[in-house]
């Protein structure tokens, strides 16, 4: 349960009302991540965020009244997570290594784990790999493994076809990271912005358009090449067997996501007994554009849960 003692940047909740402070845990193998915590009462959650998210896209777990004990970091070398030493060790494996140094920091035996995105991979891998440490799983807008197999359903690219076009894609941005950081860092993220981005049909409207710019404006602080390092690691990631998982489990998926299948989502839930799927008129931010809805999946989850 080591903690480095780090100075790591402090949410400005003073004069925002938000619930968040940020802290420093050290994983496995050294590396230090930013790790946060809204600092409510109530029961745990350990959120496993989307890749290279930040706090501010979870409106409903940022209110002091939300109820839930959420327990989250910043990816390795996203925010003020650092980078590791070894430049490989990332991607699922190594994230599952820092939701166990979260875990293991906060005094957190076991909890109910929520994931989205790219961190429903992470929370199956730690639910399979430390079945002890899981009371419960939520996902939201994610597949347990294969993520890179499960885009572009929506917009129509067969099934093969999938993976090979998106890891490329990926590839190719790493490759041009560097000139898009720069048009990045340049970006005016205002109301407009977001009011693009929420008619694009990528996203839909938003609840809290001030949070969403805030996320929008930290995720582009990540650099793109670097992101990408990141996502093509964790696309090595394959699915994950569902048979062994007993928990309470619940699948909350986008008709519109792009970026996770919702009929994947749903055939995973028909291969864990007992679990539930629901699909809202909502794209791959189902954080910001229906906090409500997903925050009371969370809660229904959590009564679901055993002590």
């Amino acid at each position: 349960m080591a903690t480095a003692a780090v100075p790591l940047h402090v949410a400005p909740s003073d004069d925002d009302g938000l619930a968040l402070r940020y802290y420093p845990v050290t994983s496995a193998d050294g590396t230090v991540v930013e790790a946060w915590t809204n600092d409510v009462e109530g029961p745990t959650v350990l959120l496993c965020n989307g890749l290279g998210t930040n706090p501010y896209a979870w409106p409903a777990l940022l209110d002091p009244g939300c109820g839930v004990r959420v327990i989250s970091w910043n990816h390795r070398g996203t925010g003020d997570s650092e980078r590791p030493v070894d430049i490989e060790h990332v991607g699922i494996d190594a994230f599952a290594e820092d939701a166990i140094a979260v875990l293991n920091d906060a005094g957190v035996e076991s909890c109910v784990f929520m994931g989205w995105s790219m961190g429903v991979n992470t929370m199956f891998e730690v639910a399979v790999n430390h079945p002890h440490r899981v009371k419960g799983l939520l996902a939201v807008g994610g597949v347990p493994g294969d993520t890179f197999a499960s885009m572009g359903a929506p917009i129509f690219i067969p099934r093969p076809l999938r993976k090979p076009f998106t890891v490329n894609v990926a590839r190719a941005l790493k490759l041009v990271g560097r000139p898009l950081t720069e048009i990045a860092k340049r970006l005016s993220v205002g109301e407009l912005t977001i009011d693009l981005l929420s008619h694009s049909g990528f996203m839909l409207p938003v609840a809290d358009p001030v949070l969403a710019r805030r996320a929008v404006k930290e995720f582009l602080s990540t650099p793109t090449d670097w992101y990408m390092h990141l996502a093509l690691h964790s696309s090595l990631h394959l699915r994950v067997s569902l048979r062994n998982i007993s928990v309470p489990t619940s699948f909350v998926a986008g008709k519109y996501d792009i970026l996770a299948s919702s009929h994947d989502m749903f055939t995973a839930a028909e291969r864990i007994e007992g679990a539930t799927y629901q699909e809202l008129r909502a794209t791959h931010f189902l954080p910001m554009e229906k906090p409500d809805e997903v925050h009371e999946a969370l809660l229904d989850l959590l009564d679901a849960t055993p002590e």
